[in-house]
């Protein structure tokens, strides 16, 4: 009975379902984080009459055909891209990126990897790094003596001192984009890696070529949506438990089955 194992899938996909809106609502308070949708496809067909076969002598066609499906399968889990809520801060090494484009930041092993997460840091030596002491490219240092930083909207940074008034440039942070963001690969801690699905990296300073803004002071807050996702789990929840029936009614039919005299 194809039943029993069409409905295992059923659940099967339900459940992914389930762990991907839990870990949505896990993020809710991730800088920048974007959230996840699971999408599902159909199993392949068995064909048992195939629409267009011949059915009789004077060449009448089968119009439709039999084909059973065999259940559904996980397709994809796909990052939804949007812009979350900009949250003040006042931290002078906070940046939100307004629009489009990623910080790139340069991994122990060498690796460029990206993240929308502006919660930047210092180090002792004054290097401009993410919160888990990941570089940030091109790498920045801030000098010992400086008393103050500013960072406009495209990305250049300002320091100011003690004994002048004008302040000196030391650096230019810039943004990366990628033709297929969803094509990223997730590492964790709010990095990402380029794929061949993503594409090369094209970096440029904030504000050119469709590249957003940089303000500082502020956070990208994650941009789950708690309604929708309770939605998602409600919906998810029903799904399994009418494959469950399934089972169960599938089960009931063998039941009786065995038990014909």
């Amino acid at each position: 009975m194809r039943a029993l194992h069409i409905a295992a899938t059923g659940m099967s996909v339900q459940q992914m379902r389930v762990d991907t809106v839990a870990n949505n609502l896990a993020n809710m308070s991730t800088t920048g984080y974007n959230a996840r949708r699971a999408e599902f496809a159909d199993l392949h067909y068995q064909q048992h009459t195939r629409a267009g076969t011949i059915s009789s002598a004077d060449g009448t066609i089968v119009p439709t055909g039999v084909q059973l499906g065999l259940g559904a399968r996980p397709a994809a889990v796909s990052m939804q891209i949007a812009q979350g809520a900009i949250l003040a801060t006042g931290g002078e090494l906070d940046l939100a990126i307004e629009g489009r484009g990623w910080i790139e930041v340069t991994l122990p092993d060498g690796r460029a990897a990206y993240t929308r997460d502006g919660g930047l840091k210092q180090t002792g030596e004054g290097l401009i790094v993410t919160s888990d002491g990941y570089e940030v490219a091109p790498g920045i240092t801030i000098p010992a003596d400086a008393r103050s930083l500013s960072i406009n909207a495209q990305g250049e940074v300002y320091a100011y001192f003690g004994d002048r008034v004008a302040p000196e440039m030391i650096g230019q942070i810039t943004l990366a984009s990628f033709v297929n963001e969803r094509g990223l690969e997730a590492l964790g801690s709010n990095l990402f890696l380029e794929t061949e699905a993503s594409g090369p990296s094209f970096v440029a300073n904030p504000g050119e070529d469709g590249l957003g803004t940089l303000r500082q002071g502020y956070l990208e807050e994650s941009s789950v949506d708690a309604v929708r996702e309770l939605t998602e789990m409600i919906k998810a929840q029903r799904g399994y438990e009418l494959n469950a029936k399934v089972i169960t009614a599938a089960d009931q039919m063998m039941s009786a089955t065995t038990q014909v005299r």
